[in-house]
């Protein structure tokens, strides 16, 4: 069942740095069973995504719902939106000085606020991942099972590199958040996922290459529904995402885990690179964590989790049975 939007203020919110934020209002939206009925999945959103993650119109629906894979019926789900996204925000101040770090804090705080002690698990793809992970480290027996997806523990220099040309979209186009899109688009896919899907094929009404007109409509599409400052904001979290950006090792941030961890990969992400999850597996067993490192195969890159809905759907079913 789609829920409303629900809002939660966080008052005197003290970041990482020791400053604190007189305020922050989370907007979240829960679905399926009631909280304090059943086992409670947080799931993280992606960059452009939002609470949305259930129903009609939800951007996860093939796996979250009645019957499906993370099933409504037996689960609470619940998703907050990133602060900054956009989505039915009033009045954020884009200019705070926070990182993902202070984010998962922040989640872990309204969390306490609405009495959920324990996460059966928390999931997410991309920066949701990524946000998975930073939740992890700063309270190790949050929940049952941890499920990143196409992230990491921490922003590599690829990642970096790639933001960092992000914000030189953003702050020199004409057309800002429809060209950083289009940017984005092309290591959010492969050359193979283009080459197979478009085949150099001529969209006849507008006289271009259909991969030309297939980028400028993912463009235009995020232009109508996500702002150029948010755009900004969101980037900023993403290459923040560190765990030991404290200094303190992974080794240590993980000693005391005593949640399953599974990782799901993408074979042919370019953004979040499989050898470095294999990495961190091998870090983690060696650790005594327990740990699968759950493999997507894949065309389509680092989008895989969000168009291989039947691999997703296996992965899912045997982790949450």
């Amino acid at each position: 069942m789609e829920d409303e939007l629900k809002h939660i203020l966080i008052e005197d919110f003290e970041i990482q740095s020791g400053f604190k934020i007189k305020k922050i209002e989370l907007t979240y939206q829960i679905f399926g069973m009631p909280i304090g009925s059943s086992p409670v999945i947080l799931i993280n959103h992606a960059l452009t995504g939002n609470s949305l993650v259930s129903g009609k119109n939800g951007w996860w629906k093939d796996i979250v719902g009645d019957n499906k894979p993370v099933d409504t019926k037996k689960f609470t789900v619940i998703c907050f939106n990133l602060p900054g996204n956009g989505f039915n925000e009033n009045g954020f101040d884009y200019s705070l000085n926070i990182n993902l770090g202070d984010v998962a804090l922040l989640f872990i705080e309204a969390l306490e606020k609405l009495k959920i002690s324990n996460l059966f698990a928390i999931t997410g793809g991309s920066i949701g991942g990524c946000l998975t992970w930073e939740m992890l480290a700063i309270k190790n027996d949050i929940a049952d099972k941890i499920i990143p997806i196409a992230a990491d523990w921490k922003a590599n220099d690829w990642l970096i590199a790639n933001t960092y040309l992000q914000d030189r979209i953003l702050e020199n186009s004409k057309n800002p958040v429809a060209d950083a899109r289009i940017h984005a688009m092309t290591f959010y896919r492969t050359p193979k996922s283009l080459n197979e899907r478009f085949k150099r094929t001529i969209n006849n009404d507008k006289g271009i290459f259909n991969v030309e007109s297939w980028l400028d409509h993912h463009g235009v599409k995020l232009h109508q529904r996500f702002s150029l400052d948010s755009y900004k904001f969101l980037n900023k979290l993403l290459r923040s995402s560190d765990i030991t950006r404290d200094g303190i090792s992974f080794e240590r941030k993980i000693q005391n885990v005593k949640s399953k961890i599974d990782i799901i990969s993408v074979d042919t992400d370019i953004f979040f690179l499989p050898e470095e999850d294999y990495e961190t597996t091998s870090i983690l067993k060696s650790n005594k964590v327990p740990v699968n490192n759950h493999i997507i195969k894949s065309i389509h890159g680092h989008d895989a989790f969000l168009i291989e809905t039947n691999q997703i759907s296996d992965i899912f079913t045997k982790i949450l049975k």
